[in-house]
């Protein structure tokens, strides 16, 4: 049953990380599992005899699907946990899921592998797509009842932002609605000094103006949350334990200073990245700002002389060493700018507080990680994306004690990033120091962590790099509160020799919580012998 929370803002949700005893009830699911022994017993053969279901979405051609495995990895709920993100298109355009034949095959494995869930991004754009508190949750209700099959927790992301670009293969736009809302009000989309707007997430200047046929978007996203959540109940706290909100574009709680589409396509972008303070909604909460502290024209748009986006900082007037960012005004300025990314981030968590509340699910945000010019004084990526963090001041604990004050897990990402693959490329980068201060941010914070890596990579350096900065988080904590997601589910992964790797990685950072909880606890903790890991090598290709 789901408890009715209390609207009060006081109310505090405790972290509920204990293992629940499995369900028991079982579930009728549309396809035909058949485990047969081979004559030698050494391996369990898979086979799905048949797979149902009336949508012709679902119909893939006659291939050979069997998938053989060793004897299933024996799993064990001490230590870190990993979790792996589906593909983006694991629905289509009307939110149905499209090869679920491979689907329930990669489940298995991942289960097989013990992996202990998935994460499943659920998208604004398919659920509410076209009309106002309209909801169709048919394609995520089956994914969650396919995890359950194969003994999977789940993690849902709640994504509030847009995906891809019109025409690309992997294009999941805000709601209809939303879409024409904004037509008729273009201020609820982003802009910079240029007036070029940003549609990916609507500005968060307007976060509590009924922009959306009489609701504000806080209104809006609750409202989803709500809906998610009396959909679920039968499978929240059990097989759903974790809800991950989405504060802007990518998911992540930041400004649109540089296009989630660049991002994606190259993770090597370097740009200084553009303050997006210019639509009205924001522009009017500057000018009150600055009224109230009397000086009337600090408040007229964002900083002059921040440079063309390729450029080197330190031929800019305001993110040079000595540059305005460091004067009154500039002091001003990023502190209103990130003083209402951090309110968003506030409000939201407020509201998946109170309405999660007893649900036994955690939550969970994630913060973008803008390294390009971490080793300057001015860190320019981080501040046009709406992290006041530079040479002179910690950006990131005051998130850190936001999120501990809702009771929020902190998720960041680039786990598996080197500094010695930036220094050649662009010395003034650094993936490591920028992960290494948000970490101790959240351990001075007591609050969780949710690693991932930026899926730029897959090799074995990258993995053993993940398993160093998990350690640097963990070491020394009395509880171990860390996950780990893996991004993402695809061919990549079940390639056959990144698969005898990425198995190999699931147990080792098992074990880094295995041994933090032994020297804890004082007691034994049994884990799969490395004859046991290495037996289990076999991937399948994911079509």
């Amino acid at each position: 049953m789901v408890i009715a929370s209390s609207s009060s803002s006081n109310i505090s949700t405790s972290f509920n990380y204990n293992t629940r005893s499995k369900h028991t009830r079982f579930v009728q699911f549309p396809s035909t599992y058949t485990f047969r022994s081979c004559s030698n017993r050494s391996l369990t053969r898979l086979t799905i005899s048949s797979c149902q279901h009336s949508s012709k979405s679902h119909h893939i051609n006659d291939l050979d699907y069997e998938f053989q495995h060793d004897l299933p990895i024996p799993r064990w709920h001490k230590g870190s946990k990993v979790f792996v993100t589906l593909p983006f298109d694991t629905l289509d355009s009307q939110g149905k899921i499209k090869k679920l034949k491979v689907l329930t095959y990669s489940l298995k494995a991942l289960s097989l592998a013990g992996v202990e869930g998935i994460v499943m991004e659920v998208y604004w754009g398919l659920v509410e797509k076209d009309l106002p508190l309209s909801y169709d949750w048919r394609g995520y209700l089956e994914i969650v009842a396919l995890a359950r099959h194969f003994g999977l927790k789940v993690r849902a992301a709640l994504a509030f932002h847009e995906l891809g670009v019109a025409g690309s293969s992997c294009w999941i736009p805000l709601p209809y609605w939303v879409r024409h809302a904004m037509l008729e009000e273009p201020d609820m989309a982003y802009s910079d000094r240029f007036g070029r707007k940003n549609k990916e997430y609507i500005s968060l200047g307007c976060d509590v103006l009924p922009v959306l046929k009489g609701r504000s978007p806080i209104q809006a996203y609750s409202d989803f949350m709500r809906s998610f959540r009396d959909t679920f109940k039968e499978y929240l706290g059990i097989t759903l334990n974790g809800v991950q909100v989405g504060m802007g574009p990518g998911g992540e709680l930041r400004y649109p200073s540089c296009p989630s589409h660049k991002l994606a396509s190259s993770w090597r972008t370097r740009e200084l990245g553009d303050f997006q303070c210019y639509d009205k909604y924001m522009l009017a909460s500057l000018n009150a700002c600055a009224q109230n502290i009397g000086m009337h024209e600090w408040g007229n748009g964002g900083p002059l002389g921040t440079g063309n986006l390729m450029h080197n900082p330190e031929e800019t007037k305001f993110f040079k060493s000595d540059g305005s960012w460091n004067t009154p005004y500039g002091r001003f300025f990023l502190e209103w700018y990130s003083g209402m990314l951090l309110l968003h981030g506030e409000r939201l968590c407020m509201a998946a507080e109170n309405i999660f509340l007893g649900t036994g699910v955690s939550i969970s945000t994630k913060l973008a990680g803008m390294h390009w010019h971490y080793r300057t004084d001015s860190h320019p990526s981080e501040l046009t994306a709406g992290y006041y963090n530079t040479s002179v001041r910690d950006g990131y604990l005051p998130i850190a004690r936001m999120l501990g004050k809702y009771g929020v897990i902190l998720c960041c990402n680039w786990f598996e990033l080197l500094d010695s693959d930036e220094k050649d490329v662009y010395p003034h980068s650094s993936p490591e120091g920028l992960l290494r201060q948000i970490l101790l941010a959240a351990r001075a914070c007591d609050l969780p962590l949710d690693g991932e890596n930026s899926g730029g990579s897959f090799n074995e350096r990258s993995l053993q790099q993940v398993l160093r900065m998990s350690k640097f988080y963990s070491e020394g904590l009395d509880e171990l509160f860390f996950s780990f997601n893996f991004v993402r589910m695809g061919k990549t992964l079940f390639d056959r020799q990144n698969w005898a790797c990425f198995t190999e990685f699931v147990q080792d950072i098992s074990r880094v919580g295995n041994v933090q909880a032994k020297l804890n606890l004082g007691v034994q903790l049994s884990a799969p012998s490395t004859s046991t890991v290495k037996r289990t090598r076999t991937g399948m290709p994911y079509c």
